[in-house]
C-alpha cells in the first residue's frame, strides 16, 4: 500500500483533535504523514497537536476556505495517496485507515470517501441521511456525483493535475 498523507483542517478543535490524533496514530498502517492546518484556533487546538508527531501550517481565518486549506496541506504533502479527515470525525478501528485506501489497489480508482455515523446527539433526519448517503455495503461504482470530504481520500496525481 502507498504512503498516504493526512492532511487535517481546523479551527477551535480542542474537543476533537486528541482523539482524532490518537485514533490516527494506532491505525494498522503506519506509513502515514500527519498534516495540521489551523486556521487561527484561539483554544488549545495547536498546543494538542503539537504533542502528536504532525506537521503544523497556520494560517489566518481571514485566509480561511475549505479550499485554501487544502491546498497548503497538499502542498506539504508527500504521500501518493492524501487523506482528509476533519478534525471531528474520529476512526472507531484500528484499520480505518487501511480500509479506507484499499479501493486505491485498483489504478481505476481515483478517490474514495468513508462511512459517517452520528452519536448519541445526532437529530434523527441526519440519521436517516447518513444511512442513505453512507451505506453498509460500499458501492465502488457510484454513479451519483456525492462524495464526503469529512473522511475521504484523493490520488495525489489526481490532485496535481486539477488546473
Amino acid at each position: 500500500m502507498a504512503k498516504c498523507s493526512l492532511v487535517i483542517r481546523c479551527y477551535n478543535e480542542e474537543q476533537h483533535i486528541g482523539p482524532l490524533l490518537s485514533g490516527i496514530i494506532q491505525q494498522t498502517l503506519t506509513d502515514r504523514e500527519i498534516i495540521i492546518v489551523d486556521s487561527g484556533s484561539t483554544d488549545a487546538t495547536v498546543s494538542i497537536a503539537s504533542r502528536y508527531p504532525v506537521k503544523i501550517f497556520s494560517i489566518t481565518p481571514e485566509e480561511f476556505s475549505f479550499g485554501c486549506a487544502l491546498n497548503i496541506g497538499w502542498g506539504a504533502a508527500t504521500g501518493d495517496i492524501i487523506v482528509i479527515p476533519s478534525a471531528y470525525v474520529y476512526p472507531l478501528y484500528f484499520d480505518w485507515l487501511e480500509n479506507l485506501l484499499t479501493p486505491f489497489d485498483r489504478s481505476e480508482v481515483a478517490l474514495v470517501y468513508g462511512q459517517q455515523r452520528g452519536n448519541e446527539i445526532t437529530k434523527y433526519s441526519e440519521h436517516q441521511v447518513f444511512a442513505k448517503w453512507f451505506p453498509d455495503i460500499p458501492d465502488y461504482n457510484q454513479t451519483h456525483p456525492f462524495c464526503n470530504n469529512a473522511n475521504a481520500a484523493i490520488r495525489r496525481q489526481l490532485w496535481e493535475k486539477l488546473p
